[in-house]
């Protein structure tokens, strides 16, 4: 899996980098099948300090996005990654259904 960690406007720790790409390896335990992840770092307005973190999975046929704000990247960035795992959960779900679709229509036709 590619892993491609951005920062806008400023230039991000090493360990803020890490964190990020660790958060995205554990999105893998859900569903293996993560081609490529690409994790955004921004804020707005240094006085304010609202720290965003948008987080990008391609999967296949499919893109599923997270964004998420607050005054913390780690935590900006941990709950967009629950909101990436609920959709993970979900579109590997629909996977798996449509599999089992098609392997009772090949069970009916024999």
């Amino acid at each position: 899996m590619n892993t491609i960690v951005t920062s806008r406007h400023f230039k991000a720790h090493e360990s803020l980098v890490e964190y990020a790409r660790n958060a995205i390896r554990r999105l893998t335990r859900i569903y293996s099948g993560v081609i490529k992840a690409e994790v955004i770092l921004s804020y707005e307005k240094p006085h304010k300090s609202v720290k965003i973190a948008e987080v990008n999975v391609s999967v296949f046929r499919s893109k599923l996005s997270a964004h998420e704000q607050s005054a913390d990247f780690h935590q900006s960035i941990d709950r967009a990654c629950m909101k990436l795992r609920v959709q993970l959960r979900k579109y590997k779900d629909r996977l798996q259904n449509k599999q089992r679709a098609v392997v009772r229509r090949a069970h009916e036709k024999v």
